[in-house]
C-alpha cells in the first residue's frame, strides 16, 4: 500500500495495536497440496510455495514452547453438497472431496497424534467446527496463524479469530497467496482491522519467550 494509503488509515483510527497474550495456539490453516501441486487446479504458484518452509518453522517453533497446535483441512462429500453455496461459487473445490489426494497436508505439516485436526468445509477455522469451545476451554488468549491462502481461509478464521475473542497475529512469512498484490492488500487490511502481522522473526521469538515459562 502507499504511504498516502498508510496515513489514511491511520487519520481515520483504523490500525491501534494489540498486544498478544500469554496464553497462545498455533493454527495452520489448509496446508494442503493443492496449493503447491501444479497438476492441481487450485495450485497457487510461488505465493503458496514461499510460505511452505515458514510454515514449518513456526510449527516447530511451536512444538518446541509447548503451545497448542490445530490444523485445518478442508474435507467435502464426492458431490459437493456439504460446501453449499461456496462450492457451487468455487466448483474447483472439488480437489477437496473425499479420496482427493490434493486434500492431503502438504509434506512436514501434518498435525501430530496429539495435535488437533478440524476438518472443515468452510473459508473460517471456526465456522460450523468445535475451534472455538476447544480454545476456550484451554484458556488460549492469541492465536499464532499460518496458512493458506492469505485472501481466503486465512482471513476468514483471522477475523473469525477476533469475532470471537483471540488476539489473531497473522505471520506475514507464513501465508501465501496466488497474487502478490492481492497477497499484500488483505495483510494491510488484517492488520488495519482485524488483529497483528508480524514477521516469522518475531513470531518465533514469542513463542520462544512462551516456552521459556512466560505461559500462564
Amino acid at each position: 500500500m502507499t504511504g498516502s494509503a498508510q496515513e489514511d488509515y491511520e487519520r481515520a483510527g483504523f490500525g491501534r495495536h494489540l498486544d498478544p497474550g500469554a496464553s497462545p495456539a498455533l493454527v495452520l490453516v489448509d496446508p494442503a497440496r493443492a496449493y503447491v501441486d501444479p497438476d492441481c487446479p487450485l495450485y497457487a504458484g510461488a505465493g503458496a510455495e514461499a510460505a511452505v518452509e515458514p510454515m514449518k518453522a513456526l510449527l516447530a517453533g511451536a512444538r518446541r514452547a509447548g503451545v497448542p497446535v490445530v490444523v485445518t483441512r478442508v474435507r467435502l462429500r464426492a458431490d459437493g453438497s456439504d460446501g453449499g453455496v461456496f462450492f457451487r461459487k468455487v466448483p474447483t473445490l472439488r480437489a477437496f472431496t473425499e479420496g482427493s489426494p490434493f486434500g492431503e497436508f502438504i509434506d512436514g505439516l501434518a498435525p501430530a497424534p496429539n495435535e488437533l485436526t478440524v476438518t472443515k468445509q468452510y473459508p473460517s477455522a471456526f465456522f460450523g467446527t468445535a475451534l472455538a469451545a476447544f480454545l476456550t476451554a484451554d484458556r488460549i488468549d492469541t492465536l499464532i496463524i499460518g496458512g493458506l491462502s492469505t485472501s481466503g481461509c486465512v482471513r476468514a478464521t483471522a477475523l473469525d479469530a477476533m469475532q470471537h475473542g483471540f488476539i489473531p497475529v497473522v505471520v506475514e512469512d507464513a501465508v501465501g497467496d496466488r497474487d502478490p498484490d492481492v497477497h499484500a492488500a488483505n495483510l494491510f487490511d488484517i492488520s488495519h482491522k482485524i488483529g497483528e502481522v508480524w514477521p516469522l522473526a518475531r513470531a518465533a521469538d514469542y513463542l520462544a519467550g512462551i516456552g521459556a515459562g512466560e505461559r500462564s
